[in-house]
């Protein structure tokens, strides 16, 4: 027999010992998704992770908000495995009550230093709203909530500008993200340091996110 091959190191380590404070949790979310893009990503989605991230505490280092579009799974484009990243995915990353308070609790009981919002190109929730105010009729259904908390952004960038749904994209994320920040239980982690709450963009094309600047 030959002599034993050296072990090749192995992913990042899940859970807050990947994060710890906004910036690394950051870096981590950010080298993940260059994993990705680059088509070399180390964490394989089998069962041998979800039984290991199962034998312990939950201990993640970030919590993303995100849309409910089937090309942008969350897990996959930041190349994260089990434990590591909170999921919440509503249309257009609207918040409501339900989202507001997983993020509480993500914060407040397992001290999570990262919310990141993540928008992307061609949303449809978006579109929906561009075509509702553009039109001057709100659609049925729970649909126009969802309407109505995106319909701001699109005001803000201007209705009939030509490329109000792009622009409206990022508008409504980065109101999102000022919405995150200044709400009850966040803004002094946000205040303190302690958390960070980051606004970005997929490029369903290239697969590259890249942050967002207020």
């Amino acid at each position: 027999m030959g002599s034993p091959q050296a072990t090749p190191p192995g992913p990042a380590p899940a859970g807050r010992a990947a994060g710890g404070t906004p910036r690394a949790a950051l870096a981590e979310l950010l080298a993940g998704n260059r994993r990705f893009v680059s088509g070399q990503p180390v964490h394989g989605h089998d069962v041998t992770a979800a039984a290991a991230a199962a034998s312990g505490d939950q201990q993640p280092y970030a919590v993303l908000l995100g849309c409910i579009d089937s090309r942008v799974p969350l897990e996959a484009i930041f190349d994260q495995t089990f434990g590591s990243i909170c999921v919440i995915r509503t249309g257009g990353h609207v918040l409501d009550r339900a989202v507001l308070g997983s993020i509480e609790y993500v914060v407040g009981e397992l001290g999570v230093p990262l919310v990141v919002v993540l928008g992307h190109e061609r949303c449809g929730a978006v579109a929906s709203a561009v075509d509702a105010l553009r039109g001057g009729r709100s659609p049925d259904g729970a649909l126009a909530h969802l309407v109505e908390q995106i319909a701001p952004a699109v005001t803000e960038v201007g209705v009939d500008d030509p490329r109000a749904h792009p622009l409206a994209v990022r508008r409504h994320v980065l109101r999102t993200v000022a919405a995150l920040r200044a709400d009850d239980l966040l803004a002094g982690p946000v205040a303190a340091g302690r958390l960070a709450v980051v606004g970005a963009l997929y490029d369903l094309a290239t697969g590259e996110v890249a942050l967002l600047e207020a």
